[in-house]
Formats: C-alpha cells, structure tokens, sequence
C-alpha cells in the first residue's frame, strides 16, 4: 500500500478540516488520511491518503455516496487531483 497525494479545492475550509465524515466513508474501505490545508490561507486542501485498493476506491468515488461524501466535504469536483507517483 503506498501512499496518495489527493488535492482539491473545498468550499469552506475550517468546515473540511471539522470532524470528518470521511473517516465513516473511507473506514471500511480501509483508506487512512492526513489532512492538510495550504498555508496561504487559499480554499487548496490536501489528504495524505493510504490506499490498500486504489481501483476500489475510484469505483468507490463514482457511486452516489461518493458524490454525497464530496459534497458533505465541500469538495469542487473539478479541482480534484490524485497524481500518479513518480
């Protein structure tokens, strides 16, 4: 399992950084993360994410209760980034 770097814009950052729903959605999918925020004060957050089935959690992300998750998050979709490594 190697680690994923996921950014993305939210629309409310303290709110995103609040206890997190996703630890109730990617929980049982086994996905751990760490939360950050740029420094700037922008609305860029990141995860550090630990995936043990990365083609499970994209499938996973196409469901309803992904979208849901998302936006419960505040997440803008079309800012989402998961970068390949290396």
């Amino acid at each position: 399992m190697a680690p994923s770097l996921i950014t993305d814009e939210v629309d409310d950052v303290p709110h995103w950084l609040g206890p997190p729903p996703r630890e109730e959605v990617f929980g049982p999918l086994g996905i751990t993360v760490r939360p950050f925020r740029d420094p700037q004060g922008s609305n860029r957050v990141g995860l550090i994410a630990e995936i043990p089935d990365f083609e499970a959690s994209q499938r996973f992300m196409r469901t309803e209760r992904g979208a849901r998750a998302m936006k419960t998050d505040g997440v803008r979709p079309g800012t989402l980034v998961v970068p390949g490594e290396g």
